[in-house]
């Protein structure tokens, strides 16, 4: 790798991580808000991303990336005590299914990983909303490769093309076109093997299953694979 990345010094993981947090908390894009911005602060947490309030283990061996963590639109509804609590919304499809694809293929339950966003801003709008590539191969750069350093697991997931072509944009490498070409395509970061699948949420797991055919059973089975190889 040619770039430089933030690295510690002297720093615990816990404590480096907590430094990325404060740097989330003090360089909020312009157009975008902050996580803590909402209902006093209440979901405010000391990671990069609330999500990690449940996947927080700094010696997992599968680290997981989804795109972004929320939008205005939803953190504007009335408080989710749930959400405050553990970082993300049990009951949305994308987590059930996320949880469900950990379980079957490596026998491993959220709190034996570490999960994050990529993009640990507030978009506006809505939950569907879209980031510019050119936000999330900042955010790439600012904050989810220095956690892949940080954690130094044996597996990195990246939910979705985007997430995947940002990371591969922060290391300078070409995107890929198509999310088939990016799940055929794991590349390697200083040994941790990053590896592209179907976003969890309904239309990913469909869109990936198009014609019937379930994909995205043969993508995990051939990702758990080359990872126990």
């Amino acid at each position: 790798m040619k770039q430089e990345f933030w690295t510690p010094a002297g720093l615990s993981k816990q404590e480096a991580l907590l430094a990325l947090a404060h740097k989330r908390q003090q360089q909020i894009p312009a157009g975008y808000r902050g996580i803590g911005d909402y209902h006093s602060g209440a979901y405010e947490c000391d990671y990069v991303s609330p999500y990690t309030k449940s996947a927080h283990n700094l010696d997992a061996d599968i680290m997981f990336i989804l795109q972004d963590w929320s939008s205005d639109a939803f953190l504007r509804l009335p408080i989710n005590e749930q959400v405050v609590e553990l970082g993300y919304t049990p009951e949305l499809p994308t987590n059930k299914n996320l949880i469900a694809l950990l379980n079957a293929h490596f026998g491993v339950s959220l709190s034996d990983t570490f999960g994050t966003n990529l993009f640990p801003f507030i978009k506006p709008g809505n939950l569907s909303a879209t980031i510019p590539a050119r936000e999330l191969k900042h955010a790439a750069l600012e904050y989810a490769i220095p956690q892949i350093m940080l954690i130094s697991p044996k597996l990195v997931i990246c939910f979705g093309v985007s997430v995947y072509n940002a990371i591969r944009r922060g290391l300078g490498v070409s995107p890929v076109r198509r999310l088939a070409d990016a799940i055929e395509s794991p590349m390697t970061i200083s040994g941790i093997r990053v590896w592209a699948q179907s976003h969890p949420g309904g239309l990913g797991r469909a869109g990936r299953n198009q014609g019937g055919v379930d994909r995205v059973t043969r993508d995990w089975s051939l990702m758990a694979r080359s990872l126990n190889a």
